[in-house]
């Protein structure tokens, strides 16, 4: 058989009673009568109910693929994972284009996905197929679609900035080195040093690509290896137009999760993400409200800000900014009425910080002082300083984190559920 002869399967708005199709897809689930067998068909936009009238041969089973042609008709579906909750197809066709040798290591068919969490990342490929695993990856994809095509409509343009450097982003020891050719290389923290040269080239850019962090986290909320939405922008002053642009952005991004992935958020019953409102404050007031020390937010602090904006503001977006210039990188522009805190912001959302931006630092003995004050290498950061040197305007930005934006939305209590093959201290398989 000539495999490029078979179709795509339509559109998902194509798929409507009294029309006749010619499908391929993967077996989801079977059950088997004594007259007909229901297959569950795993297609491209969901699961679709396949009707076979005499039954199928014992090779249909999970995991096998399957050519099928009939005519779809009304049915009193109730199964919320089906993506056609109301079609099923009548088959007069099937055929087997491969069969698998293995049985999945966990029931895919059953409304939750009965295996403990280390088991389902163990066997990552094979839940990847459950539907509300897949529904967690439908939510991603719409979440980064509408990141690219708002940007693109502000006249953003979309950059690719290298992974392999001689030098971290953001000055720290928490970097993956690696042998390349002789000399010391790492992989990057960040974006940031390109996409804030590249603001001279361009004036507005983002990137979606991932970034390396080697600290040894054991929680929740971190991974070693996570993809970042990164915005750039110039020239630029005041942080309050860049809070507003971030604003507006998860507006979008958000409007367009509950059109396009409703069925997914009740599959997972999770409420559809908002951003109706937005608050600022003060990284000094957050402190002075909790009562604790230090110059970062605890987890117990973001949830508590973001519990007061609710009750208080009604806002489910809290900025908090004006955090201390010891805690921010080299690049982060110092606030001029008092040098000791930074033109920087935080973005906490349902308890947990999902972004950090600011303005950044654009004159070059600015810069050159404060890498000199960071006990850093002006030298090493001759590339950065001679798109510096020789003329950047003021500019600033900001990056978010792509999974544990997804786990919020999604109601996961571990990021590492909202990443399709999550890397921490301890997995660097599958």
């Amino acid at each position: 058989m000539n495999y490029v002869d078979i179709p795509p399967p339509p559109p998902h708005a194509e798929l409507r009673a009294d029309v006749d199709v010619d499908l391929a897809g993967t077996v989801h689930r079977v059950r088997r009568l004594a007259a007909r067998a229901f297959v569950t068909l795993l297609l491209p936009g969901g699961l679709l109910q396949v009707v076979v009238e005499g039954g199928v041969p014992e090779s249909v089973r999970t995991g096998a693929a399957l050519r099928v042609e009939g005519r779809l008709r009304t049915a009193s579906l109730r199964d919320p994972a089906l993506a056609w909750p109301g079609l099923e197809l009548a088959a007069e066709r099937v055929e087997v284009l491969a069969s698998p040798t293995a049985t999945p290591p966990f029931d895919l068919g059953r409304p939750e996905l009965a295996a403990t969490p280390e088991h389902r990342l163990e066997h990552r490929p094979i839940a990847l197929r459950h539907p509300k695993v897949r529904a967690v990856f439908t939510i991603q994809a719409a979440l980064v679609r509408a990141f690219r095509e708002h940007l693109d409509g502000l006249g953003f343009t979309g950059i690719h900035s290298p992974k392999l450097g001689a030098q971290g982003a953001e000055g720290g020891a928490s970097l993956f080195e690696l042998p390349y050719f002789g000399r010391r290389a790492v992989l990057a923290q960040s974006p940031q040093l390109y996409k804030e040269m590249c603001v001279a080239a361009f004036g507005r850019v983002y990137e979606v690509g991932p970034v390396f962090r080697a600290e040894p986290h054991a929680t929740r909320r971190h991974l070693n290896e996570y993809t970042s939405l990164d915005v750039e922008l110039g020239p630029l002053g005041d942080l309050g137009a860049l809070m507003a642009l971030e604003v507006g952005l998860l507006r979008a991004m958000f409007a367009h999760v509950r059109e396009r992935c409703a069925r997914e958020l009740a599959l997972l019953g999770v409420a559809p993400p908002t951003a109706a409102r937005a608050v600022s404050l003060p990284f000094a007031a957050v402190k002075a409200r909790s009562g604790e020390a230090g110059d970062d937010l605890s987890p117990g602090e973001e949830r508590a800000a973001c519990a007061w904006a609710e009750a208080e503001a009604g806002a489910e977006l809290v900025f908090v900014t004006q955090y201390p210039s010891s805690k921010r990188p080299f690049y982060a522009r110092d606030c001029a009425a008092d040098p000791t805190v930074t033109e920087s912001f935080d973005l906490l959302y349902r308890g947990t910080e999902i972004t950090t931006g600011g303005l950044r630092i654009h004159e070059p003995d600015v810069l050159r002082a404060k890498l000199v004050a960071r006990g850093m290498d002006p030298e090493a950061f001759g590339f950065f300083l001679q798109a510096h040197d020789c003329g950047l305007p003021p500019h600033g930005g900001f990056g978010l984190g792509l999974e544990r934006l997804t786990a919020l939305i999604c109601g996961l209590d571990n990021v590492r559920d909202a990443a399709l093959f999550p890397r921490d201290a301890h997995r660097l398989s599958p």
